[in-house]
Order: C-alpha cells, then structure tokens, then sequence
C-alpha cells in the first residue's frame, strides 16, 4: 500500500490530478545514493518495543527557577531561567546571558525586587520562583506582573536577532540547500518531535511542529528554549551532528538535542527508533547488522487534465506487513516536475525491504481542497493481475463536541485512525456536514478514504492550536466502515484539548470501545453520576422538596387519607415533602403536613403509607435531562407513576406510553439572603466573577465560582463574588460583567422555570431583560425566549434546615391543616426463597409493659455459625408487639450447630421505638426442642443503659443458669498525639472472640455525638455475651470525608468483672484511612497484647518487628503510593499492613524511613512481600533496600532489593516477595510463575479493563497481581486470544486454586475467560497447572461477577481444555531480568558456584557458601570469636553487611 500527499504553504499551488505511480526495485550498487534522494528505515513492529536500559543513575542538581520581567514592559511577557552552579558561575555571566534574552539599549546592569526596593547582588540572593525586574539603569520602573504573566503564544513573538549569527547561519543554509534543493516549506501536517536536554537523557519534553509554529530556524531555537525553560543556542542530532537549517527537523529527524553556550554531550539520549541525521552512521551500522539495503524507483504520472499539476512538495509512504517507511520526500530539480502530462521517477531507498518486483498502484483521483472531496493526501493499494490486494474503504467519522460554553474550536482538526492493517496517517478534518465545524455540542460528520484497516484499534486527535478560540472539548468520535455496514467503532474522549485546560494537551489518543453496546451505556452512567454530583444537594435531610410532573403541569401530593395523585399546584401544602435519610442511598420523603405519612410502593402503586414501614425506602435515580425515577428499595424494579390525568398507575403495564415516571425536583425556599450557590451553566461550569471583574460562564465548580446571594426585598437579590466581596453581577448600559458595587443596576428578580428546575436572572432595573451566554462563555443582556443560554442550574452550598412555622411563604400552614384520620394499611411482605439445608424455626416473644413499633431483627449463634439478621415481621397477630402480647414468628435458617446464644435489636425508628423485652423462646420446628432466653431488659435509647440491642445467653434446664454469663467490656478509645483538628463521628465497634463476636455496636455516650481530641482516650461501654479470649475488633465509620478524619493510637478493652486483663489493639494509623486513593471507612485491627493491669508485666506478647525501609539515592527513586507490606509465617499470616504514603513525607529520595509492626500468632516468618497501591501521580518507586528488626531476640534481616516498584520500569510489577530463612536452614526459592490466558471466542469476549490475579498453593499465596504486560501480545485480553504473563514470587509448592478478576472500571469491561494454564520449574521439575474457568465475567452477564475463583487440575486430569499453550514458548527463567531476580534457576546458581571464592580477610575460616540470587550476588558466612558476619560481592565491589553478635542476619 502507498500513501501520497502533498506538503503545501500559503504560496503553493497544491491542485494535482494523478493518474498512475509506479514503484520499481533494483540492486543497491556500492556507490553512494544519489544526492537528490532520501533514506529513511523501514520501522519494524519489534523495534517499536526496544527500551534503553539506564545503567548509570544522574545526581541531581538543585536548580533554582528565577523569573525575569523587563524594567517599566508590562507587554514583555518574562523568561525563566534555571539557575544552579553548572548553568551560571558568577553573577556576572548571568548578566550577560539576560542581556541576550531582554531587549535593553545597555543591557541588564541592574537587577531588583518587582517594587524595586531592594537590589540583587549574588546569585545567592536570588530565591526559588521568585520574580524580579531586570533595567539597564539603577533605577527600575515597576511594573504589573499580573498582565506580564498574560504570555503570548511563543509563535507570534519575534525575537531579535543577531545579523552576524542571522548571516553566518544563512551562508550554511545556502550551502546546505545547493546539496538538497530549496525544501523550507512546511507541511501541512503536524509532527511530534522529542527534545532532549543537553547531557540528561532522562529530561525530555514534546513539541508537536506546523507550518505556523515554525517560520524559521530562530523562532524555532526560541520556542524550544520557552519549552526546555533554559537558553537554546544550538541543536544537534541525537548521533551527535550539528543542526542548522530546518529541514532535518521537519522531514527527518524526531529527537534532537538542546544545547545552550556548552559543547555537546554524547549520551545514549534514544533508541534505533528514532532516525539520525548521518547517513553514513546508518550504513555503517546497516552493513554490520546485514539487513538489505534496496534502491527503488517510484514514477509518478500527472493526468493531462488542465491545472492538473503541482507546485507543492510531494512525499509518499510506503507499507508493508513489517510496518511503514515513515514520510519519504520526493525531490527532483526539473521545472516541469509534477506538471500536466509528465511522467516523473524518483529514487528513494528503503532498508529491510527484500524484493525485486514492482508494484503498480492505480490513482486517478484529485488531491486539491477545491476539488471532489478536498483531500491532498490518498492512499492507494498494490495492484496485482488488475485487482487492488486490500479494497479502499469510506469511513465515515462522527466527532461529537461536548455541550459546554466554549468547548467549540476553530483550530484545524487533524486525526490518525489505526487498525491491524496499518493507519490512514494524518488527515484534516475539512468538510463536515455543518456549516461550521465543531460548534458547542454539535456533531460533525466527515469522511476518510483510506485501504481498510481491519478492525481498529485506536485514534489519534488533536489541533493546531490556531484560531480565535482554539481550546475544544471533545465528547467522543464515532467510526463507521461505510462500504462494510459496521456498526462502528466508538472512541470515548470526555477531555478538553487546551492549552490552558486540564492537563495543558492538544493531542489525545484514544482507544476504542470495542464492544458496541457497552460504551453508550458506560457513557450514560457516567453523565448520570455527573448529574447525581450536581442535583443531590437537594436530597439532604431536611430538604423540603416538590416534585413536578413536566407532561401534565402538576405536582405530586399526599393527602391524609393516604392517597396520592398529581394534581397539585404549586401552592398546595399537601404537595411538600420533608427528606429523611434511612441509610446511604435509602431516602424517605415524608409530608410536610402529615409527617406520620410518606410515599410509598405497594403491588407497583404509589400510596401513602407511615414511614418507618419498608415500603416507604425510595432511592433516587438521576437521569441526564436533570428529572429522576423513584424506586422502591424493598421491591426493586417498582417505581412511582402516574397516568396523563395524573392517577398513580403501573409502570410496567403495556401502555407505556401514557405513563409520566419522571420527575423534576425543586427545592422549596432554596434562597434567603446570605445564601451561597454556585449557579452551573453545564455539567462542569458554572457563572463566575474573574479577579479582572468579567463575568463568564466556563467557571469551575469550585469555590472561584461561589456568589453569595444578598436579599435586597422579597425575591430580589443581588449576587457577589465570595472570593471578592466587593464585586457583584450587574446589567449596565447594554453590558453585563462582574464589575458592580451593589447598586441599583446589580438588583435580579429570580424567575423559576418548573420544566426543568432552573433559575433564569431578570434585570430589575430593565425589567425583561436577562442575563445569558454567548456560545464562549461571556455574559450579555438578553431576552427570555426560552432558550437555554438564559437558564442555570442552581446549586445550594450552605442551605440551612428549613423552619417552615417562620417560612416566609407557608404562613401558619401547620395551624390551617386539620388533624388526619388515622389510616391503616396492610402491606405484602417480602419473602425470600429457603435454603434447602435450612431449618425452620419458632420464635416466640413476649412483650412487657411497652410495645414498640420499630423494625426488629434477631441473630443466632451455635458451635457451627451465625445466622441472621432475621426480620421478625409475620407474626400470628395483626399488631405485633403490643405490650403484655406474646408474638409467634416463624423463621428459617441455617443449621448452626448447638445454639449458645441470641442478639436482638431493632432499628430505633417510628414514634414508640422503646420496648420492654420480657422473654425469649426458640421451638424447632423438626424436632420439638425448646430453647429458653430469660431476657427482662429494655431495648430503648431513654430507658435501661440505652441501648437498643441486647443479646441473651441460653438457659440451661437442668439449673437454670446461663451457659455464658454476660459481661460489660469497657472500651477506651486512645488518640495520638498529633496535630488535627477535633472530630465528630459516629463510631461502630465490633468485638471478636473465641465464642462469636458482639455485632457492630453504635458507641455513643451520653445520648451526644462522640468529640474525638488528640492525645486523650474516649471511654465506652458496651454489654454481650461474653466472647471468651478477645481475638481482633472492627472499627467502623459512616464518614467518607478525607478531612474528617482523627489518628487511632488503640484500643484497650477489658470486661467490668476481671479488671485484672487488658486486651491491647494497636492501630497507630488515620481513621478512616486512604488506600488506593478512596477513603476506607472500616479497619480490622489484630489483637496486639494482653496485659495483667498497668503496673504489672505483660503476660502474653506479639511479636514486635522493626521495619527500616531505604528508597534509592536519585531525584525519581520516590513514591507518593500508598505502601503495604505483607508478612507470612508457618502459623498464618499478616493481613494488609499500610506503612504511609509518600504524601505524607515518607518514601523520599535517599531517605530511610522506620516502622513498627505487630505480628500476632504467626509462628516462624518465612516470606515478606512489600509493594504499594499504585496511586497518586508519581507512584513509581525505587527500592533499595528493606530490613526487618525482632525486637525479642534483636535478630536483624537485611533484604537487598535495587529494584523498581513502578507500571513502566522493570517487569512493571509493583510487588516484591523476599523469602526469610530460619536460623542455619535455606530460604524458599523464589520462582517465576508463567501465566498463560485464554480469552474465548464468544462475540464480545475481550475486555480492555484492568485484570489482576491472586494464586494460592501450599505456601500461602502471590497476592494480587496485575496482568497488563503480556509477552507476546501488544494488546492484551482480545477476542480468542492467549496472553502470557510472568509473575515473581517465593515458591507457593502444589498449586491449590487462583483468583482472577478485574476491576471493570473501563469502556467495554465484560470478559469471557475460557481458561488460565500456569507454569513453572522447581526443583529440576516443570509443573503445570489447568485452571478452567469458561465463564462471563461482566456485570451485565450471568451473575453479574466480575471476579471467579478457579481451582486447580493438574495436566492429565478430566477436564482438559481444548486449547493448549503452543510449543514455541519463551524459555523460562532465562532473561537477563530472571538472573537479577532472587531465586534464579539453578543452572544459574551452578554457573555462580564457579566463580572463585573471596577472601574474606586474614585469620577469617569459610564455613560455608550460599547462594542468593540477588543481582548475582555471593554471600559468606564467616565466623570468628563466635561472631557471624556476611559479606556480599556484588559485581565487583564488597560490603560488610553487619558483624556485631546483637545484629546476626539470617538469609
């Protein structure tokens, strides 16, 4: 395949008509290539996986970044430089260079703080991102910083030249264009090229080139010294050539190397991807790497046709099956080249090209932006015996821009789409179906001729920066194969592409969906939690709300007999609803007028029902026109509807047509005065006031955009800015801004539109005038027409709990509203299906002298388990509860062995929660047997202890007596000594032991919220059976804010009866903590000690270990993750221990960081892992070295790491397992775990979402793992496909099962896996292990799981999959990354043995030899006066690890 364009400039006439290209291969001679052509390699698929390895890591220097402005300028928009000892040495050559960059009639002599105070005399005095002023005289004229830092684009700045560098450079210029013809002209396309700086490889930025960016060599050093933030004076190749012209960056090269007054640094800066600019270098290295060198000839024929021909510069690219040749110009010095009629050849070579045939490729199209389709580039296929090899294909390209203010652009729009059979290379987005392309939510269709591309795989688009208004949000792009009616291929974005918006990018890559139903509803879900995010305000407790029923005009109203319908006005008191949160998600809506009554869902009808009942628990469902669905949480799928004449109906009926289920929601008196809102103009913006006082719409919702509301009269306001207090909204003389100081002209009216719950702002002062929007983003007067650029979303920020018997407009309604009948209604109730292995049970309970009408659950616990929470609602009375009434329930459940206790509570809700409990009995249904619980307490907040849950231990027959007494432990709560702000939360403790636990329990004291201080215990009291030996607790929050948080020190807890034991809990970390970067509100914290009293010894102790952690000695080696490590010993092991976060100042460059642990009950530690969670921005970390202290015995391990923790280092894993011998025995091998997957060939099987795994064996387990870098495929999990992955881990011995999932946080997450095969080698001995699997796991498929658990069936056994792994498989064990790793094979521990011993030092015997695989490392044991010592040789260099007795390092 071949593809054509043309490169063209302002001055080009770019109008060809090509008939016919004709490409012929001859032999390579000896000689030179001709002058006149091009040699550029053909990139092959491995070279694009070739990586550098860095062996030698750079210091770093401590730079400081000063900013420069000129003296009285404020239109010279500043330089930063980075000053540090090797850029400037005296103050004096700092002088200089800004006398180069700042146009002063003397030069910089003078350099002062912004206000010109004080005078800078040192490079000493000058500070990190500081700005000061530069003059030519002693005095400086200040200036406004503010305007400067208002930078221009780095294009339309010209810079002053030198003439005598400005003369030099044009003489080599003419030299170089007498060898390579006059090729200055740019292209039309833009180019991506990578900037190294000067000696530092691993310092790198992008600079995407056009033909506007670039106007000369000049301005080109110029923007290169803005992006590298230094001073660029020449550019050399990354092969070490001087460049000095532009075309070797436009049209050869794509990195170059930024040098300032320095010489250059030869560096390994790239790989072989990257071309250079000596072509003798690349034959040189071409000849001893024995690739064929290829001389082809392309022949071009224009047609005849009038005005056919070209003066614009032609290029071409080849494909093949390897990859492409990247852009080849053709040059030529004959006039007549490319003109009507004339047959043109070029010669070009190519490398890696074996072939003597010749390709014929049929054109006969215009490439002109005035004729057919206005494309100047095609791509044509090979003809071979008159056919084309690969058809061209239309593909039809919807781009969707997002429905923000300003989100359009006017920039030029370019894309690359690729598939398995190549791409389509960049081509502008010219002709769309809409006058004006990429308007403000507008969808813009084009077309795209290209060869096809088979399945796509992922696009590239981006603009050039240009235009008016260049910044552009783009929603997502839609391909269609025309020609082969796909259903297409969907590419989400949901970014902005802007230089001054998100992250500063104009370019994205986009992958595709590729599972054509997912994405649209992946891409509604998310527009609905958007949605969610700016409406739920309204859905707090206490809210007043009114819901409008849009079709028919009404509102929603419960009348006191329980009915309710959508009839109501707006005024009708009967049509408010007060909001009562049951749980997270489960809201009631009960009547303002009958607050005994909410609405409810019963037989798939809305009625009114009391609202502790379960009928009445709704949640909410947004939808993206800002209306919601109410649905019932006790039967799912039933919702609130009503008929067109506005009487409830059922939603699921068959004239669905006629049913309003959707509902707008509005606030009832939303708006008093020092109110504070954000008004949202879109999903993410909203109305601003700007520190210049302009007034826009394309605000963030944050607090840069808060108003605050002051009420002038009864619905008239005013709006300011909270961040400046002094400027408010104002419509003045025919303009709005944001410039207003509370006068007349700053007074609104708000007017409430009911179809959609917006606000709309009228001019008091000019009465039908309205502030409204421009398709940017500015404000203007406007008239209320009904279009949307009128209206915004209001959003409360500080909306008290309203007070209705003061509201304004509900006068003495509560007086006015007669006192409801009282209505009752029976409901159905839920019943969920039987186990079969269940038992049913009889649960009588008798009542003292208060009922209760609170829902009431019980739990029950045997020798074998729990069961419960069961719900005792069907009793054999209507009424159950009462006082003095025994209730009979019948309940199922599990068998739990012999029964030993019960726990009963209810929920504390409805208006008589306290009841008196009197007794408790248990009848099996089976056999007979009759369980007696003497209860006699209460289960009320005001009565008793107040608590409402109590559990009852069983009564023995035979004396009467309890089989467990209950007891009272008492919690104390102890904070650290840290500084924090005092926090109340809501706490939930639940204790663990070797007869149960206690269920979560709700610590509260004194009826009050619990106030946690720094440094003081909190103490609780809390009754149960008692749980014998306490073993771990729960802690638990409802809070889910990261500032609300408070650092738990322990928990000592010790039952009232035996003060003599204290069971001790350590925590020593925040609450709730961070991990993963999501707030986990839980903690279960192991048993640490048990202490006698305070005075007396500790009796039984965990062990306490040290943990001293050492991150690498370079400026990238630091983490801001979350670290975990794991420890494993032959009794159990340690749950998820989190270290800290490199957030909170941990894990630093060159820094060693110490810890304390507590492994309780875990015998002899065999194996350590340590990894983080692979969050933050910067998570890649660069371990060192880890060391484990027992503070029992003071044996000190030292674990030797040097390796990266990081997704793009290393074998990307961000795990690391190190095995731990016991004293005077070996340490388990460390192992590489193959693991091959299969994805199934069921439509839609593959998933492009985040996979991981979890083996289990013998050992203990790997711990979730991450499979995202496959050995032999570049995109992983697809469609009847196996991928095989590699894990490092301490041997697990015989495999027991696997778990393996994935997150499903991406577009197109549903995956049918097939079956996962794992191999390895112990031992001499290679293992395989099946796991099969042929499941869904998705979501929206089967049951709905995304993750399954796979047990083992070794090679041989029933079951067999069909697929196996192909014999060509990679050789385990055998990269050079395996022999670094621990515990390589053994033929490498063979080949480590023959090196020759060490010496250890004079009068120092060897012992013994051992071989730890550490970076081929050798260890000793030595041994003198009783002392053991170590000693590692590690390529060439010895270190003595440790050799005091009190610090022995077991390996």
């Amino acid at each position: 395949m071949v593809d054509l364009g043309w490169y063209t400039d302002d001055f080009t006439r770019i109008n060809i008509f090509l008939r016919y290209v004709f490409i012929d291969w001859q032999k390579m001679d000896e000689q030179q290539s001709p002058s006149d052509s091009l040699e550029l390699p053909l990139i092959t698929r491995s070279e694009k996986f070739v990586t550098a390895r860095q062996f030698k890591i750079p210091t770093p220097i401590k730079s400081k970044n000063v900013y420069f402005y000129k003296s009285g300028d404020p239109q010279f928009s500043g330089i930063r430089i980075s000053i540090n000892r090797r850029t400037f040495k005296t103050f004096d050559s700092l002088l200089d260079n800004l006398s180069e960059k700042i146009p002063l009639p003397f030069g910089v002599r003078t350099i002062s703080t912004p206000r010109g105070n004080n005078s800078v005399t040192s490079l000493s005095d000058l500070k990190d991102g500081q700005a000061y002023i530069c003059s030519d005289q002693r005095k400086v004229k200040p200036i406004n910083l503010e305007l400067a830092n208002q930078k221009h684009k780095p294009w339309f700045i010209s810079k002053p030249f030198n003439p005598e560098q400005l003369a030099s450079r044009q003489i080599r210029q003419k030299a170089f264009k007498s060898l390579h013809g006059d090729l200055t002209s740019s292209t039309g396309i833009p180019k991506k090229l990578v900037i190294f700086r000067n000696g530092d490889p691993t310092f790198k930025r992008n600079l995407v080139l056009n033909r506007n960016k670039v106007q000369n060599f000049d301005v080109l050093l110029y923007h290169i010294s803005e992006l590298m933030n230094f001073p660029v004076q020449k550019l050399y190749s990354t092969d070490g050539k001087q460049i000095d012209s532009l075309y070797p960056v436009k049209f050869k090269l794509e990195a170059v190397v930024a040098v300032g007054r320095e010489g250059y640094k030869l560096r390994k800066y790239v790989d072989s991807k990257f071309p250079q600019i000596s072509n003798r270098d690349q034959l040189k290295n071409f000849k001893k790497a024995g690739k064929y060198r290829g001389k082809w000839k392309v022949t071009i024929v224009t047609s005849d046709l009038p005005s056919a021909g070209t003066t614009a510069q032609a290029h071409i690219t080849l494909y093949g099956d390897e990859g492409n040749s990247r852009v080849i110009v053709l040059q030529g010095n004959s006039e007549e080249m490319l003109q009507p009629g004339h047959q043109d050849t070029f010669t070009i070579h190519l490398k890696n090209v074996p072939s003597g045939k010749e390709y014929h490729f049929n054109v006969n199209s215009w490439m002109d932006r005035n004729q057919d389709d206005g494309e100047i580039s095609r791509e044509v296929p090979v003809m071979e015996n008159g056919k084309e090899v690969f058809p061209v294909t239309k593909y039809e390209v919807l781009v969707v821009t997002g429905d923000l203010w300003n989100g359009g652009t006017e920039a030029n729009v370019f894309i690359v789409i690729y598939g398995k059979q190549g791409d389509t290379g960049s081509r502008q987005l010219i002709r769309s179906n809409n006058p004006l392309k990429f308007r403000k939510g507008q969808t813009d269709i084009f077309y795209v001729k290209a060869v096809h591309l088979g399945n796509l795989q992922k696009l590239v688009i981006g603009h050039d920066g240009l235009g008016a208004g260049n910044g552009w949000f783009l929603e997502k792009v839609k391909i269609t194969d025309t020609i082969k009616e796909s259903k297409g291929f969907i590419f989400p974005c949901h970014r902005w592409l802007d230089q001054g918006e998100d992250d500063g990018k104009i370019a994205r890559e986009l992958n595709v969906a590729e599972n054509f139903t997912f994405p649209e509803k992946h891409e509604l879900e998310l527009k609905r939690k958007e949605i969610w995010a700016s409406e739920k305000w309204k859905f707090k407790a206490g809210r007043i709300l009114q819901f409008y029923c849009k079709p028919i005009e009404k509102f929603i109203r419960l009348m006191p007999d329980g009915t309710v319908d959508a009839t109501a006005e707006k005024d009708d008191p009967n049509a408010l609803f007060e909001v009562l949160i049951k749980r997270k998600g489960v809201q009631v809506f009960s009547s303002v007028v009958n607050p005994d009554l909410a609405l409810a869902i019963d037989r798939n009808h809305v009625n009114g029902s009391e609202k502790a009942g379960p009928f009445c628990e709704l949640t909410v469902h947004p939808k993206t026109n800002h209306s919601i669905i109410l649905e019932s949480v006790q039967i799912p799928g039933q919702i609130v509807a009503f008929n067109l004449n506005g009487r409830p109906a059922n939603a699921s009926s068959k004239d669905y047509s006629d049913i309003i289920k959707d509902f707008i929601v509005h606030v009832k008196d939303a708006f008093e005065n020092d109110t504070v809102v954000l008004l949202n103009t879109s999903l993410y913006q909203s109305l601003c006031i700007t520190s210049d006082g302009t007034c826009l719409g394309t605000g963030k919702q944050s607090q840069i955009s808060y108003l605050r509301m002051h009420e002038v009269s009864p619905k008239i306001y005013m709006f300011a800015s909270v961040q400046n207090p002094q400027r408010f909204i104002q419509i003045k003389n025919g303009k709005c801004d944001g410039m207003g100081t509370g006068d007349k002209y700053c007074h609104f009216k708000i007017r409430r539109n009911l179809e959609n719950a917006t606000i709309s702002l009228e001019s008091v002062e000019s009465p039908g005038i309205y502030l409204g929007l421009l398709s940017d983003g500015h404000t203007i007067p406007f008239v209320h027409t009904g279009e949307s650029n009128v209206m915004f979303y209001p959003r409360v920020i500080n909306m008290k709990k309203k007070d209705l018997s003061k509201s304004v407009s509900l006068p003495n309604m509560l007086e006015k509203i007669k006192e409801r009948p009282k209505v009752n209604r029976s409901f159905r109730n839920r019943i969920s299906k039987l186990n079969a292995a269940s038992e049913n049970w009889i649960v009588v309970t008798k009542t003292g002298d208060s009922g209760t009408n609170a829902n009431v659950s019980m739990w029950v616990y045997g020798d074998k388990g729990m069961a419960g929470p069961l719900r005792l609602l069907k009793s054999n009375n209507t009424n159950i509860f009462l006082p003095n009434q025994s209730d009979e329930f019948q309940v199922s459940m599990e068998n739990v062995g012999h029964i030993y206790k019960i726990r009963i509570a209810h929920d504390n809700t409805s208006t008589k929660p306290h009841w008196k409990l009197d007794k408790v009995l248990m009848k099996c249904v089976n056999s007979g047997k009759i369980l007696n619980f003497n209860a006699d307490r209460w289960l009320s907040t005001e009565h008793d202890d107040g608590d409402v849950v109590r559990e009852f231990p069983l009564i023995r027959e035979s004396d009467g007596q309890p089989v467990y007494p209950v007891v009272k432990y008492q919690v104390c709560i102890h904070t650290g000594q840290l500084e924090k702000l005092d926090s109340y939360l809501p706490i939930y403790l639940c204790i663990y032991g070797e007869r149960g636990d206690t269920g979560l329990r709700y610590l509260y004291k004194f009826d009050k919220s619990t106030k946690f201080k720094e440094g003081q215990g909190v103490f609780f009291q809390l009754e149960a059976v008692s749980l014998g030996k306490l073993q771990k607790l729960l802690l638990r929050t409802e809070n889910d804010k990261r500032s609300q948080r408070w650092y738990c020190d322990k928990v000592v807890i010790k039952e009232e009866s035996d003060n003599r034991l204290e069971y001790v809990f350590n925590c020593d970390r925040w609450f709730p903590y961070i991990l993963m970067d999501i707030v986990q509100p839980e903690i279960e914290i192991k048993l640490s000690e048990i202490r006698q009293d305070q005075n007396s010894q500790e009796i039984i102790q965990a062990d306490t270990w040290e943990v001293i952690v050492t991150t690498g000695n370079f400026h990238l080696a630091g983490t801001e993750a979350t670290v975990i490590i794991y420890a494993y010993g032959d009794k159990g092991s340690s749950g998820p221990i989190v270290l800290g976060t490199g957030k909170q100042q941990l894990f630093k460059p060159s820094s060693t960081d110490t810890f304390q642990i507590i492994l309780v009950d875990l015998g002899e530690i065999y194996k350590i892992r340590i990894g983080h969670d692979n969050s933050s921005n910067k998570p890649g970390w660069f371990l060192e070295e880890v060391k484990l202290k027992e503070f029992n015995t003071g044996r000190v391990i030292c674990l030797p790491v040097n390796r990266w923790l990081d997704d793009n280092q290393d074998d990307g894993d961000v795990w690391r397992e190190f095995p731990i011998a016991k004293p005077g025995e070996k340490h388990l091998p460390v192992l590489f775990y193959h693991i091959h997957v299969f994805t199934g060939n069921k439509p839609g099987a593959e998933t492009n979402a985040n996979v991981y795994i979890n083996i289990f064996g013998e050992k203990g387990d790997s711990g979730k793992r991450k499979l995202h870098k496959s050995q032999n495929n570049q995109i992983i999990f697809q469609k009847d496909q196996m991928d095989t992955f590699t894990i490092e881990a301490v041997t697990l011995g015989m495999l027991k099962k696997i778990i393996i999932g994935h997150d499903s946080m991406k577009a197109a997450n549903g995956w049918f896996l097939e079956n996962v095969i794992i191999t390895y080698q112990e031992n001499n001995q290679e293992y395989e292990d099946i796991f099969l699997c042929n499941r869904w796991l998705d979501v929206n498929r089967e049951d709905q799981k995304t993750e399954r658990e796979l047990f083992a069936k070794r090679n041989g056994e029933a079951g067999e999959p069909q697929r196996r792994i192909p014999e060509q498989r990679s050789a385990r064990g055998s990269s050079p990354e395996s022999r670094l790793a621990w515990g390589s094979s053994p033929e490498a521990a063979a080949r480590m043995r023959s090196k020759s011993h060490v010496e250890a030092g004079e009068g120092k015997r060897v012992l013994e030899e051992t071989y730890l695989g550490v970076a081929e490392s050798w260890y000793r044991v030595d041994q003198k006066h009783g002392n053991n010592c170590w000693t590692g040789v590690w390529h060439g260099w010895s270190d003595h690890v440790c050799s005091s007795a009190q610090h022995n390092i077991y390996l």
